[in-house]
Protein backbone atom coordinates (compact mmCIF):
# COMPACT_ATOMS: atom_id res chain seq x y z
CA UNK A 1 0.00 0.00 0.00
CA UNK A 2 1.35 3.62 -1.06
CA UNK A 3 2.34 5.85 1.86
CA UNK A 4 0.12 8.23 0.25
CA UNK A 5 -3.26 5.91 1.01
CA UNK A 6 -1.82 5.16 4.42
CA UNK A 7 -1.34 8.54 5.43
CA UNK A 8 -5.03 9.30 3.88
CA UNK A 9 -6.36 6.16 5.70
CA UNK A 10 -5.00 7.75 8.86
CA UNK A 11 -6.67 11.52 8.42
CA UNK A 12 -9.44 10.12 7.67
CA UNK A 13 -9.98 7.35 11.03
CA UNK A 14 -8.35 10.35 12.83
CA UNK A 15 -11.32 12.43 11.62
CA UNK A 16 -13.84 9.61 11.88
CA UNK A 17 -12.70 8.91 15.55
CA UNK A 18 -12.71 12.68 16.41
CA UNK A 19 -16.52 12.74 15.04
CA UNK A 20 -17.88 9.74 16.73
CA UNK A 21 -16.74 10.88 19.81
CA UNK A 22 -17.39 14.72 19.25
CA UNK A 23 -21.05 12.96 18.33
CA UNK A 24 -21.34 11.19 21.26
CA UNK A 25 -20.01 13.17 24.06
CA UNK A 26 -22.99 15.58 22.88
CA UNK A 27 -25.76 12.91 23.32
CA UNK A 28 -24.18 12.03 26.70
CA UNK A 29 -24.36 15.33 27.62
CA UNK A 30 -27.98 15.84 26.13
CA UNK A 31 -29.20 12.88 27.63
CA UNK A 32 -28.07 14.26 30.58
CA UNK A 33 -29.65 17.41 30.45
CA UNK A 34 -32.70 15.73 29.68
CA UNK A 35 -32.95 13.32 32.81
CA UNK A 36 -32.54 16.04 35.10
CA UNK A 37 -34.82 17.76 33.65
CA UNK A 38 -37.08 15.41 34.57
CA UNK A 39 -35.91 14.79 37.29
CA UNK A 40 -36.82 18.67 38.57
CA UNK A 41 -40.29 18.41 37.03
CA UNK A 42 -41.29 14.97 38.82
CA UNK A 43 -39.51 16.60 42.21
CA UNK A 44 -41.20 20.02 41.65
CA UNK A 45 -44.42 17.82 41.03
CA UNK A 46 -43.96 15.50 43.96
CA UNK A 47 -43.45 18.72 46.82
CA UNK A 48 -46.10 20.43 45.37
CA UNK A 49 -48.69 17.47 46.15
CA UNK A 50 -46.91 17.05 49.62
CA UNK A 51 -47.29 21.05 50.35
CA UNK A 52 -50.49 20.36 49.18
CA UNK A 53 -51.24 17.55 51.85
CA UNK A 54 -49.90 19.13 54.77
CA UNK A 55 -52.10 22.23 53.91
CA UNK A 56 -55.49 20.23 53.63
CA UNK A 57 -54.65 18.09 56.71
CA UNK A 58 -53.59 21.34 58.78
CA UNK A 59 -56.52 23.28 56.66
CA UNK A 60 -53.88 25.91 56.50
CA UNK A 61 -53.43 28.25 52.79
CA UNK A 62 -50.91 27.79 50.54
CA UNK A 63 -48.91 30.66 49.17
CA UNK A 64 -49.73 31.80 45.39
CA UNK A 65 -46.34 31.94 44.42
CA UNK A 66 -42.66 30.37 45.29
CA UNK A 67 -44.11 27.46 46.55
CA UNK A 68 -41.60 25.63 45.09
CA UNK A 69 -37.74 27.16 45.25
CA UNK A 70 -34.74 25.25 43.75
CA UNK A 71 -31.43 26.58 46.00
CA UNK A 72 -29.09 24.14 44.42
CA UNK A 73 -29.19 21.23 41.82
CA UNK A 74 -30.12 18.97 44.59
CA UNK A 75 -31.65 21.01 47.49
CA UNK A 76 -35.22 22.52 47.24
CA UNK A 77 -37.23 24.51 50.01
CA UNK A 78 -40.77 24.71 49.86
CA UNK A 79 -42.94 27.80 51.47
CA UNK A 80 -45.49 26.14 54.03
CA UNK A 81 -46.67 29.69 55.76
CA UNK A 82 -47.68 27.04 58.75
CA UNK A 83 -46.45 24.83 61.28
CA UNK A 84 -45.16 21.28 60.21
CA UNK A 85 -45.45 18.11 61.24
CA UNK A 86 -42.43 15.92 61.04
CA UNK A 87 -43.84 12.73 60.79
CA UNK A 88 -46.64 14.19 58.69
CA UNK A 89 -44.04 15.43 56.35
CA UNK A 90 -41.98 12.03 56.22
CA UNK A 91 -45.21 10.19 55.31
CA UNK A 92 -46.58 12.32 52.64
CA UNK A 93 -42.97 12.61 50.80
CA UNK A 94 -42.15 9.19 50.58
CA UNK A 95 -45.67 8.68 49.14
CA UNK A 96 -45.48 11.04 46.76
CA UNK A 97 -42.23 10.21 45.72
CA UNK A 98 -42.97 6.57 45.40
CA UNK A 99 -46.02 7.62 42.89
CA UNK A 100 -43.55 9.28 40.39
CA UNK A 101 -41.79 6.20 40.66
CA UNK A 102 -38.87 8.76 42.56
CA UNK A 103 -37.02 5.78 44.23
CA UNK A 104 -34.01 8.16 45.20
CA UNK A 105 -32.19 8.71 48.82
CA UNK A 106 -32.95 11.79 50.50
CA UNK A 107 -33.25 13.87 53.85
CA UNK A 108 -35.40 16.73 54.72
CA UNK A 109 -35.54 19.44 57.76
CA UNK A 110 -38.17 21.84 59.04
CA UNK A 111 -37.19 25.53 59.54
CA UNK A 112 -37.94 26.47 63.52
CA UNK A 113 -38.71 29.88 64.16
CA UNK A 114 -37.63 29.95 67.59
CA UNK A 115 -34.33 28.42 67.44
CA UNK A 116 -34.05 29.96 63.69
CA UNK A 117 -32.62 26.78 62.91
CA UNK A 118 -32.97 23.90 60.38
CA UNK A 119 -34.07 20.92 62.62
CA UNK A 120 -32.98 17.98 61.10
CA UNK A 121 -35.54 14.90 60.32
CA UNK A 122 -34.05 12.20 58.90
CA UNK A 123 -32.40 10.50 55.91
CA UNK A 124 -34.91 8.11 53.86
CA UNK A 125 -32.88 5.93 51.42
CA UNK A 126 -33.95 2.86 49.39
CA UNK A 127 -31.37 0.96 49.77
CA UNK A 128 -29.98 -1.98 52.73
CA UNK A 129 -26.49 -0.76 51.80
CA UNK A 130 -24.77 1.86 53.89
CA UNK A 131 -24.05 5.04 52.07
CA UNK A 132 -20.08 6.01 52.02
CA UNK A 133 -19.15 9.38 51.11
CA UNK A 134 -22.02 10.99 51.30
CA UNK A 135 -22.99 14.31 53.56
CA UNK A 136 -25.59 14.17 55.65
CA UNK A 137 -27.67 16.97 58.03
CA UNK A 138 -26.27 19.84 56.56
CA UNK A 139 -28.88 21.64 55.33
CA UNK A 140 -29.00 25.54 54.51
CA UNK A 141 -31.40 28.28 55.73
CA UNK A 142 -33.55 30.64 53.71
CA UNK A 143 -33.92 33.86 55.11
CA UNK A 144 -36.96 34.32 52.71
CA UNK A 145 -39.56 31.91 54.43
CA UNK A 146 -41.04 31.92 57.61
CA UNK A 147 -42.31 28.59 58.11
CA UNK A 148 -41.02 25.76 55.14
CA UNK A 149 -38.89 22.15 55.29
CA UNK A 150 -36.26 21.44 53.16
CA UNK A 151 -35.56 18.47 51.22
CA UNK A 152 -32.23 17.26 49.76
CA UNK A 153 -31.29 14.44 47.48
CA UNK A 154 -27.45 13.53 48.63
CA UNK A 155 -27.23 10.99 45.88
CA UNK A 156 -28.98 12.90 42.59
CA UNK A 157 -25.90 12.53 40.52
CA UNK A 158 -25.63 8.71 41.10
CA UNK A 159 -29.64 8.23 40.42
CA UNK A 160 -29.25 10.24 37.44
CA UNK A 161 -26.37 8.13 36.07
CA UNK A 162 -28.21 5.21 37.08
CA UNK A 163 -31.31 6.04 34.68
CA UNK A 164 -28.74 6.88 31.92
CA UNK A 165 -27.33 3.15 32.11
CA UNK A 166 -28.10 2.17 28.78
CA UNK A 167 -26.57 5.66 27.37
CA UNK A 168 -23.22 5.15 29.10
CA UNK A 169 -23.41 0.85 27.98
CA UNK A 170 -23.35 2.11 24.69
CA UNK A 171 -20.60 5.04 25.42
CA UNK A 172 -18.28 2.46 26.52
CA UNK A 173 -19.00 -0.36 23.72
CA UNK A 174 -18.24 2.74 21.33
CA UNK A 175 -14.90 4.08 23.48
CA UNK A 176 -14.12 0.10 23.01
CA UNK A 177 -14.41 -0.35 19.35
CA UNK A 178 -12.31 2.81 19.30
CA UNK A 179 -9.43 1.92 20.98
CA UNK A 180 -9.63 -1.00 18.76
CA UNK A 181 -9.41 0.90 15.41
CA UNK A 182 -6.22 3.00 16.99
CA UNK A 183 -4.47 -0.37 18.01
CA UNK A 184 -5.57 -1.96 14.87
CA UNK A 185 -3.96 1.15 13.24
CA UNK A 186 -0.79 1.26 14.88
CA UNK A 187 -0.35 -2.23 14.33
CA UNK A 188 -0.62 -1.99 10.54
CA UNK A 189 1.44 0.82 10.74
CA UNK A 190 4.16 -1.01 12.82
CA UNK A 191 3.70 -3.98 10.51
CA UNK A 192 3.99 -1.55 7.35
CA UNK A 193 7.37 -0.23 8.80
CA UNK A 194 8.20 -3.29 9.56
CA UNK A 195 8.02 -4.41 6.10
CA UNK A 196 9.01 -1.68 4.44
CA UNK A 197 12.45 -2.59 6.43
CA UNK A 198 12.52 -6.20 5.14
CA UNK A 199 12.14 -4.91 1.44
CA UNK A 200 15.11 -2.30 2.05
CA UNK A 201 17.27 -5.17 3.31
CA UNK A 202 16.54 -7.13 0.18
CA UNK A 203 16.81 -4.74 -1.88
CA UNK A 204 19.96 -3.69 -0.78
CA UNK A 205 21.36 -7.27 -0.38
CA UNK A 206 19.70 -8.09 -4.00
CA UNK A 207 22.30 -5.11 -4.94
CA UNK A 208 24.90 -6.24 -2.80
CA UNK A 209 25.18 -9.68 -4.98
CA UNK A 210 25.53 -8.10 -8.25
CA UNK A 211 29.07 -7.87 -7.78
CA UNK A 212 29.96 -11.01 -6.74
CA UNK A 213 27.50 -12.76 -9.25
CA UNK A 214 29.59 -10.42 -12.22
CA UNK A 215 33.13 -11.46 -10.44
CA UNK A 216 32.20 -15.69 -10.14
CA UNK A 217 30.86 -15.33 -14.00
CA UNK A 218 33.88 -13.80 -15.08
CA UNK A 219 36.17 -16.48 -13.03
CA UNK A 220 34.18 -19.40 -14.40
CA UNK A 221 34.40 -18.39 -18.35
CA UNK A 222 37.99 -17.76 -17.93
CA UNK A 223 37.89 -21.86 -16.58
CA UNK A 224 35.92 -22.76 -19.29
CA UNK A 225 38.51 -21.14 -21.73
CA UNK A 226 41.37 -22.51 -20.51
CA UNK A 227 42.91 -25.22 -22.43
CA UNK A 228 44.41 -27.02 -19.49
CA UNK A 229 41.15 -27.00 -17.63
CA UNK A 230 39.27 -28.55 -21.02
CA UNK A 231 41.42 -31.13 -20.95
CA UNK A 232 40.18 -32.14 -17.40
CA UNK A 233 36.65 -33.62 -17.65
CA UNK A 234 36.11 -33.67 -13.77
CA UNK A 235 37.72 -29.52 -13.85
CA UNK A 236 34.79 -28.55 -16.67
CA UNK A 237 32.37 -30.21 -15.13
CA UNK A 238 32.84 -28.16 -11.85
CA UNK A 239 32.92 -25.53 -14.04
CA UNK A 240 29.82 -25.94 -16.10
CA UNK A 241 28.00 -26.03 -12.55
CA UNK A 242 29.95 -22.74 -11.11
CA UNK A 243 28.31 -21.27 -14.51
CA UNK A 244 24.75 -22.57 -14.44
CA UNK A 245 24.45 -21.81 -10.41
CA UNK A 246 25.67 -18.75 -11.41
CA UNK A 247 23.64 -18.06 -13.72
CA UNK A 248 20.65 -19.44 -11.42
CA UNK A 249 21.43 -16.73 -8.99
CA UNK A 250 21.38 -13.90 -10.62
CA UNK A 251 18.18 -14.69 -12.40
CA UNK A 252 16.49 -14.57 -8.93
CA UNK A 253 18.67 -11.79 -7.58
CA UNK A 254 17.49 -10.04 -11.41
CA UNK A 255 13.65 -11.09 -10.49
CA UNK A 256 14.11 -9.67 -6.90
CA UNK A 257 15.12 -6.58 -8.30
CA UNK A 258 12.38 -6.12 -11.42
CA UNK A 259 9.45 -7.06 -8.65
CA UNK A 260 11.13 -4.27 -6.10
CA UNK A 261 10.90 -1.69 -8.72
CA UNK A 262 7.18 -2.93 -9.55
CA UNK A 263 6.66 -2.67 -6.01
CA UNK A 264 8.32 1.11 -5.82
CA UNK A 265 6.03 2.00 -9.15
CA UNK A 266 8.97 2.48 -10.62
CA UNK A 267 9.12 0.25 -12.58
CA UNK A 268 8.31 1.47 -16.85
CA UNK A 269 7.41 -0.87 -19.57
CA UNK A 270 9.36 -0.34 -23.14
CA UNK A 271 6.57 -0.77 -25.45
CA UNK A 272 7.13 -2.32 -28.66
CA UNK A 273 5.50 -4.11 -31.42
CA UNK A 274 6.91 -8.21 -31.30
CA UNK A 275 6.07 -10.81 -32.63
CA UNK A 276 4.80 -13.07 -30.29
CA UNK A 277 4.86 -16.48 -32.60
CA UNK A 278 8.53 -15.91 -33.46
CA UNK A 279 9.67 -15.00 -29.73
CA UNK A 280 7.55 -18.01 -28.52
CA UNK A 281 10.38 -19.86 -30.85
CA UNK A 282 13.45 -18.33 -29.83
CA UNK A 283 12.21 -19.22 -26.12
CA UNK A 284 10.92 -22.25 -27.06
CA UNK A 285 14.23 -23.14 -28.83
CA UNK A 286 16.39 -22.48 -25.39
CA UNK A 287 13.64 -24.61 -23.08
CA UNK A 288 13.91 -27.21 -25.36
CA UNK A 289 17.51 -28.57 -24.33
CA UNK A 290 15.74 -28.65 -20.50
CA UNK A 291 12.85 -30.68 -21.90
CA UNK A 292 15.17 -32.85 -23.48
CA UNK A 293 17.43 -33.43 -20.55
CA UNK A 294 14.12 -34.75 -18.45
CA UNK A 295 13.52 -36.86 -21.51
CA UNK A 296 10.08 -34.88 -22.02
CA UNK A 297 8.41 -33.54 -24.60
CA UNK A 298 7.55 -29.59 -25.97
CA UNK A 299 5.18 -29.30 -28.49
CA UNK A 300 3.62 -25.66 -30.07
CA UNK A 301 1.04 -25.24 -31.79
CA UNK A 302 0.92 -21.35 -33.05
CA UNK A 303 -2.28 -20.45 -34.95
CA UNK A 304 -2.28 -16.78 -34.54
CA UNK A 305 -2.71 -15.51 -37.87
CA UNK A 306 -1.74 -11.65 -36.80
CA UNK A 307 0.95 -12.18 -33.90
CA UNK A 308 2.23 -8.91 -33.50
CA UNK A 309 1.04 -7.49 -30.03
CA UNK A 310 2.67 -4.02 -28.51
CA UNK A 311 4.43 -5.16 -25.12
CA UNK A 312 7.79 -5.22 -23.34
CA UNK A 313 9.77 -8.04 -24.99
CA UNK A 314 12.34 -8.24 -21.97
CA UNK A 315 9.49 -8.80 -19.60
CA UNK A 316 7.12 -10.82 -21.96
CA UNK A 317 10.42 -13.55 -22.92
CA UNK A 318 10.64 -13.57 -19.05
CA UNK A 319 7.18 -14.43 -18.02
CA UNK A 320 6.42 -17.13 -21.19
CA UNK A 321 10.35 -18.41 -19.77
CA UNK A 322 8.74 -18.40 -16.54
CA UNK A 323 5.99 -20.58 -17.44
CA UNK A 324 7.50 -22.73 -19.31
CA UNK A 325 10.20 -23.33 -16.60
CA UNK A 326 7.10 -23.97 -14.25
CA UNK A 327 5.82 -26.56 -16.63
CA UNK A 328 9.26 -28.44 -16.23
CA UNK A 329 10.28 -28.05 -12.65
CA UNK A 330 6.17 -29.38 -11.99
CA UNK A 331 6.15 -32.58 -13.87
CA UNK A 332 4.93 -35.92 -13.22
CA UNK A 333 8.45 -37.99 -14.66
CA UNK A 334 8.73 -36.84 -18.17
CA UNK A 335 7.25 -33.25 -18.91
CA UNK A 336 4.85 -32.99 -21.80
CA UNK A 337 4.55 -29.64 -22.92
CA UNK A 338 2.10 -27.62 -25.23
CA UNK A 339 2.42 -23.70 -26.07
CA UNK A 340 -0.47 -22.75 -28.28
CA UNK A 341 -1.49 -19.03 -29.83
CA UNK A 342 -4.84 -18.38 -31.61
CA UNK A 343 -6.77 -15.45 -32.13
CA UNK A 344 -9.55 -14.38 -30.70
CA UNK A 345 -11.38 -11.48 -31.69
CA UNK A 346 -9.24 -8.60 -31.62
CA UNK A 347 -6.51 -10.25 -28.84
CA UNK A 348 -4.29 -12.65 -28.97
CA UNK A 349 -4.52 -16.15 -26.86
CA UNK A 350 -1.53 -17.44 -25.62
CA UNK A 351 -1.83 -20.92 -23.49
CA UNK A 352 1.19 -23.20 -21.90
CA UNK A 353 -0.24 -26.62 -21.10
CA UNK A 354 1.68 -29.16 -19.23
CA UNK A 355 0.99 -32.47 -17.61
CA UNK A 356 2.66 -32.49 -15.21
CA UNK A 357 1.38 -33.09 -10.75
CA UNK A 358 -1.31 -29.84 -10.79
CA UNK A 359 -2.36 -27.80 -8.41
CA UNK A 360 -5.00 -28.65 -5.92
CA UNK A 361 -8.14 -26.53 -5.87
CA UNK A 362 -8.01 -24.47 -2.78
CA UNK A 363 -4.05 -23.16 -3.93
CA UNK A 364 -5.14 -22.27 -7.02
CA UNK A 365 -6.50 -18.78 -6.10
CA UNK A 366 -3.17 -17.88 -4.07
CA UNK A 367 -0.41 -19.34 -6.76
CA UNK A 368 0.09 -15.49 -7.64
CA UNK A 369 0.50 -14.24 -4.46
CA UNK A 370 3.82 -12.84 -3.69
CA UNK A 371 6.45 -15.79 -1.52
CA UNK A 372 3.18 -18.14 -1.66
CA UNK A 373 4.67 -22.06 -2.52
CA UNK A 374 1.76 -25.09 -2.73
CA UNK A 375 2.64 -26.50 0.72
CA UNK A 376 4.14 -30.22 0.32
CA UNK A 377 4.94 -30.86 4.02
CA UNK A 378 8.75 -31.61 4.60
CA UNK A 379 9.41 -32.63 1.13
CA UNK A 380 11.29 -29.56 -1.40
CA UNK A 381 12.07 -31.22 -4.52
CA UNK A 382 11.27 -27.84 -6.10
CA UNK A 383 13.55 -25.05 -5.37
CA UNK A 384 12.47 -21.26 -5.33
CA UNK A 385 11.07 -18.31 -3.46
CA UNK A 386 7.54 -18.27 -5.26
CA UNK A 387 7.90 -15.63 -7.00
CA UNK A 388 7.43 -16.88 -10.26
CA UNK A 389 3.74 -16.70 -10.82
CA UNK A 390 3.82 -13.43 -8.78
CA UNK A 391 5.79 -11.69 -11.15
CA UNK A 392 3.84 -13.11 -13.92
CA UNK A 393 0.49 -11.69 -12.62
CA UNK A 394 1.91 -8.41 -11.88
CA UNK A 395 3.61 -7.97 -15.62
CA UNK A 396 0.03 -9.12 -17.03
CA UNK A 397 -1.56 -6.36 -15.17
CA UNK A 398 0.59 -3.59 -16.25
CA UNK A 399 0.10 -4.73 -19.54
CA UNK A 400 -3.90 -4.84 -18.96
CA UNK A 401 -3.96 -8.40 -20.16
CA UNK A 402 -5.97 -11.12 -18.31
CA UNK A 403 -4.37 -14.33 -16.89
CA UNK A 404 -6.48 -17.35 -16.00
CA UNK A 405 -5.20 -20.90 -14.54
CA UNK A 406 -7.14 -24.41 -14.94
CA UNK A 407 -5.45 -27.21 -12.88
CA UNK A 408 -6.47 -30.55 -11.95
CA UNK A 409 -4.18 -32.36 -9.57
CA UNK A 410 -1.84 -34.93 -10.82
CA UNK A 411 -3.75 -34.34 -14.82
CA UNK A 412 -1.57 -31.09 -15.53
CA UNK A 413 -2.33 -27.27 -15.50
CA UNK A 414 -3.02 -25.18 -17.94
CA UNK A 415 -2.30 -21.10 -17.87
CA UNK A 416 -3.88 -18.56 -20.66
CA UNK A 417 -2.48 -14.74 -21.02
CA UNK A 418 -5.44 -13.51 -23.13
CA UNK A 419 -3.37 -10.14 -24.71
CA UNK A 420 -4.18 -7.00 -26.38
CA UNK A 421 -2.65 -6.69 -29.81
Amino acid sequence: MKSSVIRQVVILGAIAIISIIAIQSYWVLKTWDLKEQEFHHSVNIALRKVAENLSELNESVLPLKNLVTRLSSNYYVVNMEDVIDAGQLEFFLQKEFEALALNIDFEYAIFDCSSDEMVYGNYCTYSVEPKDNVELGKLPKYDQFTYYFGVKFPARSSYLLGEMQLSILFTIMLFITILFFAYAMFVILRQRRLSQMQKDFINNMTHEFKTPISTIKISADVFLNNKSIQKDSRLMQYANIIKEQNQRLNDQVEKVLQLAKIERDSFKLNIEKVDLNELLISTLQSVELKVAEKEGVLRNNLKANKPVIHADKLHLSNIIYNLLDNAVKYRQEKPEISVETSDFGDKILLKVIDKGIGIPKEDQSKVFDKFYRIPTGNIHNVKGFGLGLFYVKKICDAHDWKINLESEPDKGTAISILMKR
